[in-house]
């Protein structure tokens, strides 16, 4: 199933639109329990643990508490498919286990499958926590997909940053700091797009609708 070019702020306006339309699908613990589900285009969020993945997918998805949240750094453990619009659904959002110090390789080896066998997948959104920037496991993280997108030429799937907790950055250093972190991503992953930034700290949001308006555009193709 691919979303019509029907303009993609429209699309997304109209996709993401009914909140409760968002729904839980499965979780996934191993290769093998990967489900198979209708063809919708696909794509996935990961980041270090902690780095407020869960607060950005439910203000992308409407919802306050779809996906758990926790101040306790490597809740997430399987990989776990959100239907995005009414039933079957538009896409499918899919919450990765967080990487890191805290990361198991198992999770590791699960997500690597995912994206090297998984079809329907159309981008790899990769978080990043606005005050802390990237550390190196971050730059090799960005390079091992950076490669994965070079080989298909871009035509697998295409590879976004996304810049988290803007709220958290130190007055008078957001200017800054956002530019180092656009520098570190294009160093370490040319083929990424230009990184989102978003905060969900208090409401109104930051950047939640442009994150909206990739997903739908990378599902458009």
């Amino acid at each position: 199933m691919i979303i019509p070019a029907t303009g993609t702020k429209k699309a997304a306006a109209n996709i993401f639109s009914n909140p409760q339309h968002a729904q839980f699908l499965a979780a996934a613990a191993s290769a093998t329990s990967i489900p198979k589900l209708h063809g919708v285009p696909e794509v996935i969020v990961a980041g270090r643990a902690n780095v407020g993945k869960s607060s950005l997918l439910n203000a992308v998805l409407g919802r306050k508490d779809l996906l758990r949240t926790s101040k306790k750094p490597g809740h997430t453990k399987t990989l776990n498919f959100y239907q995005v619009g009414k039933a079957p659904g538009k896409v499918v959002l899919v919450d990765a286990p967080g990487y890191g110090g805290r990361g198991r390789p198992e999770w590791g080896e699960l997500f690597d499958h995912y994206i090297d066998n998984r079809k329907e997948l159309r981008r790899i959104f990769i978080l990043f926590n606005g005050r802390h920037g990237l550390n190196e496991v971050d730059a090799m993280m960005l390079r091992s997909l950076d490669e994965r997108v070079q080989a298909s030429a871009g035509l697998k799937f295409t590879l976004q940053a996304i810049i988290t907790k803007a709220d958290a950055i130190p007055d008078g250093g957001l200017a800054s700091s956002i530019t180092q972190m656009r520098k570190d991503i294009a160093e370490a992953a040319p083929t990424c797009l230009d990184p989102i930034v978003t905060s969900t700290a208090k409401y109104p949001y930051i950047g939640v609708d442009a994150v909206r308006n990739a997903i739908i555009q990378a599902c458009q193709r």
